[in-house]
């Protein structure tokens, strides 16, 4: 075309208004994400239909060629965004309907003391909405973090990708609860319902079940027959038991050991007032577990492996239906017996009873992952993440697992999606080190992880590795010489001590090591022998496949 034609095309356009193609763009760059494609099939059948109508007999040839081959294009770039959108996100970028997310009711009390009620209430909700099929629930995680925020609802649906909003507030006063609540479409902020309960304490459990009825009302849900929201199979008749559940819950949810320990007491509390309460069984295992896990004694963690898996099994008998208990005595099969065929029948029993369970996703990616299998490990933490996308730890083991299926630029994204979420979380900055490590990158591993305490494992590995491929042997040595100190009475340093040596070729010391972190189970991170980039240069010796035997690992 020459320079008159062009300026003749441009005058002509100009006249005209914006193309097809230009007409696409702008709405890919409206200020206004309402205003924007809510997907990329969204905005690729809007080029389809460019397509047909420059396809017409009354436009020119030329010009068919030319739009067309722009809207081929602009269909590249527009699935390329859209899919980097949907790898921040976590998942979907098109809200799912019907969706809802469940806030963390506010505690309206006079003393400000039902907090624990307020959010046990909530989750209680959730739970009942999490099991009505075709209907998308935000996990918990991700629906908490906006807790005390005053976040403006519209961007609480864009960030959980939900069409609605579920909120309200407990007031609680001797043995009467007063509950309000609403349902807010997110798109528009119209209330779609609201009410309030006014009942006596033992009746919280009617205000779940009706205000969970609610929702599937409010959001049009076309139940399947006998699947509407579920109530759990066993509740307790003991007012003062349902409160102690509900506060151990809480404190568990603390994250801290003191928490943790305080949450064994209040479980311990619910069980002596009601014995067959199923879920505060549940509880208690997962609680007493970690009780051993965080004090660090090999005494301690084999007591606490033995209480919480007769917690979990007295917690299955009693319902056989607990999504949570299954769930939870995975963890305590896999970690304390490496019961690899036990911990996998009961993942699959639990998603049997609930696939949209976000915990339940992620254990059965981590149970994938650790016996070898990254891809089906990736696609199980994606389904987690696509319920939960605000859980900074599914994102990073959907780092662990990308990095696993070697594709450390992928388990990037996915590592620094966690820092977004938690910035300063010293595992994810450790694992994003790794990365670079295994992209032979050692300055920008010790960028990583620099923010990280230096008497801290995870940063002594990265530092004798990162130093050792830069050839400051003094520096590699100094490093591998701290952990060795720490692993002579740590049997968790064991296991680092093993990575430093494989990474750099020295398989007897490393398998020296690995032998001591393996002689019983339970020793830190030992159960990603199977899948840590760091022991890849094991995986030729016919030491390594004795490790895996005597871990139960398959040898695939």
């Amino acid at each position: 075309m020459g320079e008159q034609d062009g300026r003749s095309a441009e005058a002509h356009a100009e006249a005209r208004g914006p193309g097809p193609v230009g007409r696409i763009l702008a709405a890919l760059l409206e200020d206004d994400p309402a205003a924007r494609p809510r997907s990329a099939r969204a905005a690729l059948a809007k080029i389809e239909a460019a397509e047909r109508a420059l396809s017409a007999p009354r436009v020119q040839r030329r010009r068919i060629g030319i739009a067309i081959a722009a809207l081929a294009l602009l269909a590249t770039i527009v699935s390329g965004v859209f899919l980097r959108e949907r790898l921040r996100s976590g998942g979907s970028t098109t809200v799912v309907t019907p969706s809802i997310a469940v806030l963390p009711f506010a505690d309206m009390s006079a003393g400000k003391d039902q907090e624990y009620f307020a959010d046990g209430l909530s989750e209680e909700i959730l739970y009942a909405l999490a099991h009505v099929d075709g209907l998308h629930v935000a996990g918990r995680t991700s629906s908490f973090s906006f807790k005390g925020k005053n976040e403006d609802l519209r961007s609480v649906g864009k960030k959980l990708n939900v069409s609605a909003v579920l909120e309200g507030s407990v007031r609680k006063e001797g043995n009467r609860v007063r509950v309000t609540a609403q349902i807010v479409d997110v798109t528009d902020g119209y209330h779609l319902w609201s009410d309030s309960y006014d009942r006596d304490f033992i009746g919280i459990f009617a205000v779940q079940d009706e205000i969970a009825r609610a929702v599937v009302d409010a959001l049009k849900v076309k139940l399947l027959p006998g699947r509407g929201p579920s109530t759990r199979g066993h509740r307790t008749r003991n007012p003062e038991a349902y409160t102690q559940y509900l506060l151990g819950r809480q404190l568990w949810n603390m994250l801290s050991k003191d928490g943790n320990h305080r949450a064994v007491q209040a479980y311990q509390k619910a069980l002596a007032l009601d014995p067959s309460y199923s879920p505060a069984w549940a509880g208690l295992a997962i609680a007493e577990f970690d009780e051993g896990d965080l004090a660090q004694s090999v005494v301690a963690f084999d007591e606490g492996c033995r209480r919480g898996l007769a917690a979990a099994d007295r917690s299955v008998a009693l319902d056989p239906d607990l999504t949570e208990a299954f769930s939870i005595r995975s963890i305590v099969r896999m970690v304390c017996r490496w019961d690899y065929a036990g911990a996998k029948a009961d993942l699959e029993r639990a998603l049997e009873l609930n696939p949209s369970d976000a915990y339940t996703q992620r254990r059965y990616g981590v149970f994938q992952l650790e016996t070898g299998r990254a891809r089906e490990a990736l696609a199980a933490l994606r389904r987690s993440v696509d319920v939960d996308p605000l859980a900074a730890l599914t994102w990073r083991w959907i780092g662990l697992a990308e990095l696993a299926a070697g594709e450390p630029a992928r388990a990037r994204e996915a590592l620094n999606r966690a820092l977004e979420i938690s910035p300063g979380d010293p595992f994810a900055s450790y694992l994003l080190a790794v990365t670079f490590l295994v992209d032979h990158q050692s300055a920008a591993a010790m960028h990583a992880i620099e923010a990280s305490p230096e008497e801290d494992s995870d940063h002594l590995v990265v530092v004798a590795l990162a130093e050792h491929e830069m050839g400051h042997e003094r520096e590699s040595r100094r490093a591998a010489d701290a952990l060795r100190s720490r692993a002579a009475h740590d049997g968790y340093a064991s296991y680092d001590l093993a990575r430093v040596y494989a990474w750099i070729g020295e398989r007897d010391r490393a398998f020296e090591w690995l032998d001591r972190a393996t002689a019983r189970a339970g020793m830190g991170d030992v159960l990603s022998v199977k899948f840590d980039p760091l022991m890849r240069k094991l995986r030729d010796d016919p030491r390594y496949i004795a490790v895996l035997r005597r871990m139960n690992l398959p040898l695939d």
